[in-house]
């Protein structure tokens, strides 16, 4: 994979789809919780789709870096476990929303601009990569700080993620991983760990 072929990718819409996917568990609670003014025939498969397609194009996404063999060799230079992000992440988005009195105009208005800001500080801040189901499927996240390397083939110099099966990673470490935006990558689990 050629490094000048990851810069120049738009970023904005890869990273935007995530941000959704990571919301998904929201959407799901507001499906099942319901909203008075709302009618449930549009409600649940508005909630629903919005919790789906995001995360079908991770998925989509996923796959279609496998099949094209965009797979980078990653040297570590120093990695940051973010498992305290998931928490963050529950307690500053599902709970106050969930939680968020509904019943009139005013309301859902007011948890619409709540969820607008925090979707903007979750793409601002690069925390796109949070998401429950990856939480659920046995993945963690690290921020990879690279290592000055002929190995590292990304051809990055600034800080990415990894998303990776692996309970912990050491510096001078060498993951290959494969490309999902410019700033996050996935390390999927050997076919070994798949079939138990």
């Amino acid at each position: 994979m050629k490094p000048n072929a990851i810069r120049r990718e738009p970023e904005g819409f890869p990273r935007f789809m995530m941000v959704l996917a990571g919301m998904a568990p929201l959407f799901i609670l507001w499906a099942i919780r319901g909203i008075a003014l709302i009618s449930n025939f549009y409600l649940i498969p508005a909630c629903l789709l919005l919790a789906l397609i995001p995360n079908l194009y991770l998925c989509l996404r996923i796959r279609g870096s496998q099949v094209n063999g965009l797979q980078a060799t990653l040297a570590i230079g120093k990695s940051e476990d973010h498992r305290t992000h998931l928490l963050a992440y529950l307690f500053t988005l599902l709970l106050p929303l969930y939680d968020a009195n509904l019943g009139d105009c005013r309301a859902i208005a007011a948890a619409i601009a709540a969820f607008s800001f925090i979707v903007f500080l979750f793409w601002h801040l690069n925390l796109h990569y949070t998401n429950i189901f990856l939480a659920l499927g046995g993945y963690r996240v690290f921020t990879i700080q690279l290592a000055a390397s002929p190995l590292n083939m990304s051809g990055q110099e600034e800080p990415i993620v990894l998303i990776t099966w692996r309970p912990y990673i050491n510096d001078k470490d060498h993951v290959s991983a494969f490309y999902i935006s410019r700033t996050l990558y996935f390390e999927p689990k050997p076919a070994r760990q798949n079939e138990n």
